[in-house]
């Protein structure tokens, strides 16, 4: 389940990821901010005869968008305020928040910057960014989604799975699964 929620966080991070680059156009760099009441990273964490569920709020960031496309960006993962959407409730989230996992007290944020974006089409992109969490700070790619980023605003989303093990989050393995599926929801406006 913390794996889960490392996961998640690294899906917030990967929010950033949105922020896609790649664009060869000559119009100027728009700078979009995100809307943290919308954003979210939502998180699966699984063990052996169960699964936990639960999400991070994104709490800041920005996005730079280029003729349409993402080009860069960096988020702020609100680590603190993690929530678990299950039974396990209170329970399991006050488990998250200590040292086995993401060690909140210490480590109440997470950040995602954005480095280099490839579009593979209009809509779909690989994001590639540096993930800071828990004190390292470790390259992190993802595919993703950009549904739009015009006028009205940016919503991109992504689908992965996350080794949380790769930032030090280490309790339970063999009964907590390392891989954490994240999904990111990232909505942004000028």
């Amino acid at each position: 389940m913390k794996k889960i929620a490392l996961a998640l966080l690294s899906t917030v991070i990967l929010a950033g990821v949105y922020s896609f680059t790649g664009v060869t156009s000559t119009k100027d760099v728009v700078t979009y901010k995100v809307d943290a009441g919308k954003s979210k990273v939502d998180w699966v964490g699984s063990k052996k005869n169960d699964f936990h569920t639960g999400f991070f709020t994104v709490k800041s960031g920005s996005v730079q968008v280029n003729g349409g496309k993402v080009t860069g960006g960096e988020f702020v993962i609100d680590l603190a305020n993690l929530k678990v959407t299950d039974a396990a409730g209170a329970r399991l989230e006050g488990h998250l928040k200590a040292g086995d996992f993401f060690d909140v007290a210490k480590f109440g944020e997470a950040t995602y910057k954005i480095t280099n974006v490839v579009y593979s089409d209009d809509t779909n992109a690989t994001i590639t960014g540096d993930l800071n969490l828990k004190g390292a700070t470790l390259p992190v790619s993802f595919k993703a989604a950009i549904r739009s980023a015009d006028d009205k605003g940016l919503f991109a989303e992504a689908f992965f799975a996350m080794d949380r093990t790769l930032f030090g989050i280490n309790y339970g393995i063999g009964n907590i699964a390392k891989d954490v599926q994240v999904a990111v929801h990232l909505y942004a406006s000028k």
